[in-house]
This record gives C-alpha cells, structure tokens and sequence, in this order.
C-alpha cells in the first residue's frame, strides 16, 4: 500500500513544476529549476541533498552523483550482509573511498595501495590516526618489480597510456610525466594484509584506471577467499590495452563472482553514452545473512 501510494505521488509531482528522477524502487529524487534537489531512499532513512541548476549538463552531472551516492549505499549494505572485515583499496589515491566506508559504518579492517609517492604521502596523512586502516605505497598486479605509472593526471594517474579515445576526451592526458613505481602481486600481500583477523572474509576493491584484470589476475588461486569486489568496467576504453567490460565481467564470473550493481561513473556529454561503470559482484555462497 505504501509502495502505491509513493509511486502516485511520484506520478502527480510532474503536474506541478516538479522534476522527479525515479532511482530505484523506493527511490526518487524530486526537485524544482534552480532549487535544491532532495532524495527520500525508500524506508532506509537516507537522504541525498544537492544543489540544482538549470540546464541539462547539470542535470546529467547530478544523475551521476546520485548514481555514486547509490553505489556508497550499496556497497555498504553489501559488506554488512556479506561480514566484511578487510577491505583491500587498490588504487587508493588520497583515501577517498577508505573515508566513504568509514563515514558509512565500516568498522573493519582497510588496506589500501597507491604507487605515486605524492599521492601516498597524502593517504598516508590521512591514514594516521585510524589504527586499522593500513596503507602501502604500491601498485598491485599480475607479475611482481618495477614499473613507469602517468602522473599528474589527478585520479586518472595509470599504468597505461591514454587511448586515442582517451586524449581526445580528456586534455590532461597531453600533459603529464612519468614514474618509476613497486608493483606487487595481491596474492603475495594477502597474509600480511590479514594477520590477526580471526575469520578473514575480504572484500576487494579496485579503481586502478583501466589496470583492474592485471591486480585481479595477481590473486592467483587466493582470489577464492574474498566474498565480493568491486571493479571499474569500461565501455569506451580511455587507456591502451584496457579489457573491454564483457572481458572484465567474464573474467570475474568465470571465478565464482555474480553482478549485485552497476553504477555509471562518467558519461559522454555529447552522446550520453557511459564511459565507466562502478560494478559491484559477490560470491551469493558466502553471504551471512
């Protein structure tokens, strides 16, 4: 009844000036031009409050940033249903994601990996005084020593160059230098990361700008101990030699993961069409709950 009653209303508010972006079911952002957008998420108590503008970039940005605020909720529920207690950030960069799950709830263990020693310096500021957060000043992937990473790219800094895609969307991509970086293989940094956890069940997190599949293939056969990750999948490949999504995805399904969520990262402002998606995959077996 209270589903009905939510879906009338969503139906009514258009008649009177009101926008209204349907999410999910149970979810909706409504708003008016040029005033705050807010979001009811069904019976969960969370809230999305942003200020809204007037033309139709704008409007695409905020569906983005409604999209990230549903993948955080996500992934949030998805540690807790699935017992969580170490969560492995690769591609950390300044600790924006191991500050999210904090934010969230997440009590357990972080580990997080960022090669680019400036960068670094900054997670590791922001690592400090938070006695389970853990960070390493390294890339992961599928062969153990040194590598060059592009930096200077702000988030984007990766261990591949930019694609013809890539530099005609994004100018920082003709700029920029390089670095001599450590890589190691996840599978030789997974004892060390859960030493002193009594019952591991890992989650692994990957944003490594077009590098996932090398951090994931480093696993090896330790791949099978995490309940769950998370993997950016790209459409439109922004790096040379990235896997394209369908290769990614199989890969991961191929070891026992399923698809829980698919959040769009970054679209084509010409074309609408999805550059990057966050998506979100567990092992069903192991869930807790």
């Amino acid at each position: 009844m209270a589903t009905t009653l939510f879906r009338r209303m969503l139906e009514a508010l258009p008649r009177l000036g009101v926008h209204v972006l349907d999410l999910e079911p149970g979810a909706a952002v409504i708003s008016r031009r040029g005033r705050w957008q807010h979001a009811k998420f069904g019976g969960s108590g969370s809230h999305l409050l942003v200020r809204g503008d007037q033309d139709v970039a704008d409007e695409r940005e905020f569906q983005l940033a409604a999209a990230q605020y549903l993948c955080h909720h996500h992934v949030a529920g998805i540690l807790e249903q699935y017992g969580v207690n170490c969560v492995f950030d690769v591609g950390a960069n300044r600790g924006q994601y191991a500050k999210r799950l904090r934010r969230s709830g997440y009590k357990g263990r972080i580990v997080s990996f960022e090669p680019v020693p400036l960068t670094f310096e900054t997670l590791r500021e922001a690592a400090e005084n938070d006695p389970d957060w853990q960070v390493h000043p390294c890339a992961l992937g599928a062969e153990e020593g040194t590598s060059t990473i592009h930096v200077d790219w702000n988030t984007m800094n990766s261990l591949l160059p930019p694609s013809a895609y890539g530099r005609g969307r994004y100018n920082r991509f003709k700029q920029g230098g390089t670095e001599e970086i450590t890589v190691r293989r996840l599978d030789s940094v997974i004892d060390e990361a859960l030493d002193g956890i009594a019952d591991p069940r890992p989650y692994l997190k990957m944003d490594t700008q077009g590098f996932d599949l090398q951090v994931f293939e480093g696993g090896g056969k330790r791949i099978d101990e995490f309940v769950g990750l998370q993997s950016e999948v790209a459409p439109l490949r922004l790096y040379e030699g990235s896997p394209a999504m369908a290769e990614s995805i199989a890969a991961y399904e191929a070891r026992g993961f399923g698809i829980t969520g698919m959040y769009p990262v970054t679209r084509e402002p010409a074309t609408g069409r999805v550059v990057e998606f966050d998506c979100v995959m567990v092992r069903a077996e192991t869930a807790t709950s």
